[in-house]
């Protein structure tokens, strides 16, 4: 066992600004809305055991089914996009089926929001870069904070009211939008070398 914790807070530190959890609060809102509710321990544990799935064994299962990593990053990023732009533009793209709390709880919030391809790929990247047993920690911590955001995110909502959602809503869709072109560009040169 190697625990450090410079490299756990360095870990913690990314995943953190990657997940954006933060970020992800009017998205939240938004679903609590349309679904009624959510599962915040639900949505907390699924986005945990798919990151931990994945940091284990994410390589071998997309060289199996033959995608790399790029690929996989890339596919991510129009997810992202078109999350985001419903949040700048205030449109429905996907179609709303009804979504129960339970399904809300796990798609899209668990998967792809807050263990998502970016969050994926990002571990994979973590696990080349720091001891395994680091990483699991930074993202044991980074549920942690999921778990109290999605918790409190409606006492959030009664804070920062209707047109505070709506600002910071457009705000973290430019934000998210941002990221979906970084992760893009980014993997897309990749394809082609």
């Amino acid at each position: 066992m190697a625990f450090n914790f410079k490299e756990i807070f360095t870990a913690s530190m990314v995943l953190f600004a990657v997940i954006d959890i933060i970020g992800n609060i009017p998205i939240v809102i938004t679903l609590r809305k349309k679904a009624g509710h959510i599962h915040s321990e639900k949505a907390s544990v699924i986005a945990a055991i798919v990151m931990i799935f994945f940091l284990f064994l994410g390589e071998e299962i997309l060289n199996l089914i033959g995608i790399n990593v790029n690929e996989f990053a890339v596919a991510g990023s129009f997810i992202l996009f078109f999350i985001a732009l419903e949040m700048i533009l205030g449109i429905t793209l996907f179609k709303d089926d009804g979504s129960s709390p339970d399904m809300a709880s796990v798609f899209p919030l668990a998967f792809p929001m807050l263990a998502g391809p970016g969050t994926l790929t990002t571990l994979l990247s973590l696990r080349a870069e720091f001891a395994l047993e680091n990483v699991i920690i930074s993202i044991i911590l980074n549920v942690i904070v999921i778990y109290a955001v999605l918790k409190t995110s409606s006492k959030l909502q009664a804070i920062l009211g209707k047109n505070g959602i709506g600002i910071i809503q457009k705000v973290f869709g430019v934000i998210l939008l941002a990221i979906a072109v970084k992760l893009f560009t980014s993997n897309i040169q990749e394809l082609f070398i």
